[in-house]
This record gives structure tokens, C-alpha cells and sequence, in this order.
């Protein structure tokens, strides 16, 4: 590892520096689980006024889509959906999605990215705002899968009382889906460089 390229600019980056960084991509790819799984730790203690801490709220909604038998995606999104709070305070959901994007089904993603308006419906009248601000998606295909979402598993999911998986539990499952990309930009170029490498 640690293996350099010798550009200052990137325009004057050549096809041997881009081999020596796809050759650590791979190293650092590998790595992202451990990363994903730091950074929700950072919600443990992490209250903020709710009556659980984020980190219990993310694995009591991941606990809820596993025991419903859901699959391993849609549970990893479960338990990510709210990974965003820490650093997306005005729009976690986008964070989320940014993150699980490369790795799940357009499905999936949509849930993520628009969870924050469904959930909305719940608690948006308290604060002044419309909750039903997820009416704008009416008619969209994931309407009904993200409304099912935070009714089974997202609004449910802060009740201290309720059963909470350790996330030794997900995390085999979280790396599974974040052993590779299903789709991304450099995903074929990574690829053959890997390939070769």
C-alpha cells in the first residue's frame, strides 16, 4: 500500500499513476464496511430529545425488517437509513443514499433518499409543516414501498421496550452488500484494472 503517483495536476496524471491508485482502490474498497460500521457507532449515545439513541433507533428498525423477512439490501438499508444524522442535520436521508446508492436497487435507494418526507406524515403538524408533504410522490412506483417503510419499520422503531439485535447480528449482511457495487461510474474500469492487477 502507500504506492504514490508522481502528479501535482490531474490533467498531467497518466495511465500508470491511475494503475498504482486503482491498485489501492482496492485496499480502501475493502475497507468501507469497516467504515460504514464506525461511522453509525458514532450515533450510540446520540439522543438529542428521542427516547432512544439513533444508534438503538437504526438497529430497532433493521431488528423490525429482519424479523418481518426482508431481504439482506433492504435490511442493510433499514439499518443505514439513518447514518446521515451526524453530519446531514438538515438532510440526512440524502447521505444515507449516497452511501447504499452504488450498492442497491433503485428501489431501495428511493426508499432511502424520500424516508425523512414519508416519516414527515408522523410529525411534520407538530413542527407547522404539511405532513403530507409526501403526497408530491403520489403516483410514483416507490410510493407505496417507502410509505410501508416507516409504518413497519422506521416510525415503530423508538420504543425502548422493544427488541433490539446487536449489530453483530447485520453486520455479515451489511458486508455481503458492500462487497460490490452494482453500479457505479468506474465500476467496469475499476474492474478490469483489478482484474489485472
Amino acid at each position: 500500500m502507500n504506492d504514490r503517483a508522481a502528479f501535482t495536476r490531474m490533467d498531467q496524471s497518466t495511465a500508470a499513476d491511475w494503475q498504482r491508485i486503482a491498485g489501492e482502490f482496492r485496499h480502501f474498497s475493502q475497507s468501507l464496511p469497516d467504515r460504514i460500521l464506525a461511522h453509525l457507532k458514532l450515533l450510540d449515545g446520540d439522543y438529542d430529545g428521542f427516547p432512544i439513541d439513533r444508534y438503538s433507533h437504526c438497529l430497532q428498525t433493521a431488528t423490525l425488517a429482519l424479523r418481518d423477512g426482508r431481504d439482506e439490501q433492504y435490511v442493510v438499508c433499514a439499518l443505514l437509513h439513518d447514518i446521515g444524522d451526524t453530519l446531514g442535520c438538515y438532510n440526512h436521508p440524502d447521505i444515507a443514499a449516497a452511501i447504499l446508492k452504488p450498492f442497491v436497487s433503485e428501489a431501495n435507494h428511493w426508499m432511502v433518499q424520500n424516508h425523512g418526507i414519508f416519516q414527515g406524515y408522523n410529525f411534520f403538524h407538530h413542527l407547522g409543516m404539511d405532513r403530507d408533504m409526501r403526497d408530491m410522490f403520489k403516483g410514483h412506483e416507490h410510493y407505496a414501498r417507502t410509505e410501508e417503510f416507516i409504518a413497519l419499520y422506521d416510525n415503530p422503531a423508538f420504543d425502548p421496550q422493544r427488541e433490539t439485535l446487536p449489530i453483530t447480528e447485520f453486520e455479515p449482511m451489511l458486508r455481503r452488500v458492500f462487497a460490490e457495487p452494482q453500479q457505479s461510474v468506474y465500476k467496469a474500469a475499476l474492474e478490469s484494472s483489478l482484474g489485472s492487477a
